[in-house]
């Protein structure tokens, strides 16, 4: 592949920039971001582990920001769930049509994200247990192999659950690096990290972590309410940007 054309450059800089902030910001969001930029310049062969990588580095840039929020016992449903999830979504990937999926998950999106900004008092989840959080964490997983959406499920869990700002990304940011980590290491084992890759791969990481510092030093002046607000309207673009690639 030769150089990229500037006009593809600044693309994917931009995507890179704004995914990296959203991503520093609430902890997930970064491939719904980075896709809707990215897949103008490149082909999704490239793009899928090129999120994967980008959230990773940005994830590992924000653990220790974030640790204080990690609590073990709270933690390990979603991850083993969510880790034994990948390769079953990823053997689905050739028996589910992706596009009505994500069609499906977009709506489901707004209507959640339109209902919880209008009430009064959000509904607090404390039924379940470590079963219903590892059953999160398994669709999250599930879902990140057929179609790099591990995020969404997890998201709306921890939020149901009422807990705080650290409490959820403690939650969230450990559980998307590694599903994305495991995503990350199944394209390397297809042979999908390629020159291409590795020069976009130049351009975006350094980007990415520009973006994730700024999201990171907002994160740190908002409160739990504001943080709520600010998940909701990703949850929202994330849908609305979902039914907008499902319609392509």
């Amino acid at each position: 592949m030769p150089f990229p054309p500037a006009g593809d450059i600044a693309i994917v800089v931009a995507g890179a920039l704004v995914a990296g902030f959203v991503n520093g910001l609430t902890g997930t969001g970064y491939a719904l971001m980075a896709l809707g930029f990215w897949l103008q310049a490149m082909s999704p062969v490239t793009a899928a582990p090129l999120v994967a990588l980008c959230s990773v580095t940005g994830h590992l840039q924000a653990l220790r920001s974030i640790w204080s929020g990690v609590r073990w016992p709270r933690l390990w449903p979603f991850l083993v769930a969510g880790l034994l999830g990948v390769p079953l979504g990823t053997a689905l990937l050739e028996h589910v049509r992706v596009q009505p999926l994500k069609l499906g998950v977009g709506i489901l999106l707004i209507f959640y994200s339109a209902w919880m900004g209008f009430v009064r008092r959000p509904p607090i989840v404390t039924a379940g247990g470590r079963a219903a959080d590892a059953a999160a964490g398994f669709v999250g997983g599930v879902m990140g192999g057929m179609a790099s959406l591990s995020g969404p499920a997890p998201t709306i869990w921890v939020q149901l659950r009422g807990w705080t700002k650290n409490e959820q990304r403690g939650v969230n940011q450990p559980f998307n690096m590694a599903v994305l980590a495991a995503t990350l290491l199944a394209a390397a084992v297809a042979g999908l990290l390629d020159r291409t890759f590795l020069i976009w791969a130049i351009i975006t990481v350094p980007t990415s972590l520009v973006g994730a510092r700024l999201g990171l030093m907002l994160y740190g002046r908002v409160n739990d309410s504001v943080f709520r607000q600010l998940v909701l309207v990703l949850l929202g673009l994330s849908g609305i940007m979902l039914i907008i690639s499902s319609l392509r």
